[in-house]
């Protein structure tokens, strides 16, 4: 028998300009007394923590800040911020300031802080134990301050195992902020790389979760049996066709022009429309190739990002390999890549069929600036199969993929993905 439900869960949401202005109050409403705020180094030097604490210490809301959320967070990283939050806690509240790193890393901290146990009991099979919390976790109010990550609507938190050179993550729909506040305002020093990046973040967060198998596909579940990607469906189909509507408009723009306030609330709403699709409908190849490609960098240092050490941001490495797994995955649902190839490139004059979408993915990524496909971040043939083996640590993901995926297939895409143009 087929599945014959659906799922969807999104958190509460405060969107537009100014919007950060009122967390005190949000705060307060949830009953917080005493709040650790969470953000990274470079989020924390624009001064936007610092304004955002102090209005919520007006409310008469007690704030500790923790700012050392590392960028593409890890076990270590995590484990940082954990210890931080036991020794400085009890919390009544948590308020997630930045990135998707700093998203993620209150995500932990918040977990940590309400259960027992330590990171790898809780992080997915087969690299942790996969334990669903025990105990509710406490409000988390998540306030993005980059466009890209949906990390403020998603029940998961991402993070490399250093030692394993894996990307993976925790999954469980505790784990879903209580509130996302998105002010366009925060993003509007947001370098322009790192708009690019996050913002090929936000199209293969809609492109994936459209082209995602359908939820009927699936074996009927039990109650139990549930996750929170159950597949393409018609309410994130909307969320993704408006979010690609969007990012047509202004992607371009945002990057060109940083200071651009319409872009930016176009880019805000972009990124809030993927997330609340792709965090129900799920994402597939292109997020399940992008953990080897980040965990296995080497030498791969991205401009206007923190240069202590390499790094391929997520966006980017989402983004590598998207033309060519669309390319793979459009005979499963052609006029799902060829309807998302016209809202992101109306004016597109290339023919239907196969090679629309990877061509329309091609030009927007070398308009906007980001490498050249695998062989410009330093990998090369000899690497494909250490990148097939980590994507296929990734199931969780590539079920959530409308074609079987096997190593044969991820091979075929990781080639073909050495460059692009």
């Amino acid at each position: 028998m087929s599945e014959q439900i659906f799922t969807y869960g999104a958190p509460g949401l405060k969107f537009g300009f100014g919007a950060s202005l009122e967390i005190g109050h949000d705060l307060a409403q949830l009953g917080a007394r005493r709040v650790l705020l969470i953000t990274d180094p470079g989020v924390a030097a624009t001064g936007h923590p610092a304004r955002i604490a102090e209005v919520v210490r007006a409310a008469g809301i007690e704030v500790e800040v923790f700012d050392r959320a590392r960028v593409e967070p890890t076990d270590g990283s995590l484990d940082e911020a954990v210890a931080f939050g036991r020794e400085t806690g009890p919390y009544d509240a948590y308020l997630a300031v930045g990135g998707g790193s700093a998203i993620d890393t209150a995500k932990a901290v918040n977990l940590l802080g309400t259960n027992d146990g330590e990171l790898l009991d809780y992080i997915n099979a087969p690299v942790g134990r996969a334990r669903a919390p025990r105990n509710p976790l406490k409000p988390l109010v998540a306030v993005p301050t980059t466009t890209g990550t949906g990390s403020e609507s998603t029940t998961i938190c991402v993070l490399d195992v250093v030692a394993l050179q894996v990307k993976t993550g925790i999954s469980h729909p505790r784990l879903r902020p209580t509130l996302a506040v998105v002010d366009p305002e925060l993003t509007l020093t947001q370098p322009a790389m790192v708009t690019a990046a996050s913002g090929m973040d936000i199209l293969c967060h809609a492109v994936e979760s459209y082209t995602a198998r359908w939820f009927g596909d699936f074996p009927a579940k039990q109650a139990a049996e549930r996750v929170p990607y159950c597949g393409a469906n018609p309410i994130a189909d909307m969320w993704a066709e408006r979010s690609m509507s969007l990012l047509a408009a202004s992607f371009r723009e945002a990057v060109r022009d940083g200071g651009s306030r319409d872009a930016r609330h176009q880019m805000a709403l972009a990124a809030t429309f993927a997330g609340m699709g792709f965090g129900n409908a799920g994402v597939h190849i292109p997020h399940a190739c992008a953990y080897p490609i980040a965990g296995r960098v080497r030498d791969y240092r991205p401009p206007q990002y923190p240069d202590a050490e390499p790094m391929v941001p997520h966006g980017i490495a989402v983004s590598l390999t998207a033309p060519e797994a669309f390319r793979y995955t459009f005979d499963a649902a052609p006029e799902r890549h060829l309807r998302a190839a016209r809202l992101l490139a109306p004016e597109a004059d290339a023919a239907d069929g196969p090679d629309l979408l990877p061509t329309v993915l091609a030009a927007l990524m070398r308009d906007i600036g980001l490498p050249n496909g695998l062989g410009a971040v330093g990998y090369g043939e000899r690497d494909v199969d250490d990148l097939v083996t980590g994507a296929l640590h990734q199931q969780r993901l590539l079920a959530t993929a409308p074609r079987e995926v096997d190593a044969e297939a991820l091979s075929g895409v990781f080639r073909g993905s050495m460059e692009h143009w």
